[in-house]
């Protein structure tokens, strides 16, 4: 193809989704760039599957609560089935300062609409997971709305439903730079040729900032690597287990889909660089599993299941949240920087990206503090409750 109304590079979960979006609105004319031989071989395909509405900022509770609804709906919106299974949240205080944060968590979360979240406390805990240790627990939160989907199954659903509405998607097709006239887009330039298009959505993750390079933005984002272990319990794990997440190191734990005795560890290593590095470290398992037989001793004889730990790469902003919409160069978009929340925020992200490219303006969500602007107007966003 040489030309397109709308070209999307990247085309993993938040590509995707901005491309069903679009076509949900009547355009046709889209075409999505993949470097990769296939669609979710990058972050999208690293992923843990995560979803939560447990945040700290008003912006980023809204984004989940959209995408909740979503997933709930997604076989009938896609016909596909995204996997999304409501098993909970827990996070774990292990000081007052931490559970004071969590209140305030809650508040903000409840009066924006999240009726299932609550603050537990340490016998609460106990019972809820047996055999956790919560000797230095002072407290949590819990929401059984927040829990696990398919990252791959959420991308392939969009797709579908994008190209069955008239949307291409071209795989091993690199963009190398894209033209400006008269500062509006004119085309972009790949690996395969020029392809003229008046519309680009930057998508491309961690090497977003290379592509907005490109066209001489300045795009404050940075690959960071987060490992992910995979282990096999020879006891059955405690059923209906959530995503544990203890606030005192940033530990957490999940059950493997389909599973009574696989799980994922992870941990957000401070020690580790800025990089494109998506190698696993066998490394990283000792600095891991000392944490997880401390918060949970039944893990103490886990199998480590090297083949299946895995790395991918998180897109850094220097606040933690996601830079949505356009730029001083007409035509020009940007998806972002989701600092590990991209799949998650998905279904909102696409559809805020569709509203700005055909409206002018996300209409239903104020998306407009997450602009690319904010950076140079000192309007950072904080938001703690990272993983």
């Amino acid at each position: 193809m040489n030309s397109a109304e709308i070209v999307i590079v990247g085309g993993g979960v938040v590509g995707a989704s901005v491309a069903y979006h679009l076509t949900q609105r009547g355009v046709k004319d889209i075409l999505i760039l993949e470097r990769e031989t296939s669609q979710g071989l990058g972050s999208t395909g690293k992923a843990t599957g995560g979803v939560r509405a447990q945040f700290e900022t008003e912006i980023n509770i809204r984004m989940s609560l959209y995408s909740l609804d979503l997933f709930s709906r997604f076989n009938e919106l896609t016909g596909g089935d995204c996997g999304y299974e409501p098993r909970g949240y827990l996070f774990l205080a292990t000081d007052e300062k931490q559970l004071d944060h969590l209140k305030d968590n809650v508040a903000r979360q409840r009066a924006l609409g999240l009726k299932e979240v609550e603050i537990v406390d340490r016998q609460t805990i106990a019972g809820m997971i047996e055999g956790l240790n919560v000797s230095d627990i002072t407290g949590g939160s819990f929401c059984s709305r927040d829990g696990f989907i398919d990252p791959l199954a959420v991308m392939s659903g969009f797709t579908m439903m994008a190209v069955e509405r008239g949307a291409k998607v071209l795989t091993g097709v690199e963009v190398t730079g894209i033209d400006i006239e008269n500062g509006s887009v004119s085309a972009v330039r790949t690996n395969q040729g020029r392809i003229s298009t008046g519309n680009v959505v930057c998508c491309a993750g961690a090497w977003a900032k290379n592509i907005a390079a490109g066209a001489r933005i300045d795009l404050p984002i940075e690959p960071l690597r987060r490992q992910i272990i995979w282990a096999k319990s020879s006891a059955e794990l405690p059923g209906d287990l959530p995503m544990v997440i203890d606030l005192s190191d940033g530990f957490h734990f999940r059950p493997a889909k389909n599973s009574r005795h696989e799980m994922l560890f992870a941990y957000p290593d401070p020690a580790e660089p800025s990089s494109f590095n998506t190698d696993f470290d066998p490394a990283f398992i000792d600095k891991v599993i000392p944490k997880a037989k401390h918060r949970a001793p039944f893990l103490a004889g886990a199998e480590i299941v090297l083949d299946k730990c895995r790395a991918g790469l998180y897109e850094m902003t220097p606040d933690h949240h996601a830079i949505l919409g356009g730029c001083e160069i007409e035509g020009l978009y940007f998806a972002n920087g989701f600092s590990g929340h991209g799949v998650m925020h998905s279904p909102a992200t696409g559809r805020a990206l569709a509203e700005i490219i055909l409206d002018g303006n996300a209409s239903f969500l104020d998306v407009s503090c997450l602009g690319l602007r904010r950076f140079k107007e000192n309007k950072l966003l904080m938001e703690t409750a990272f993983i």
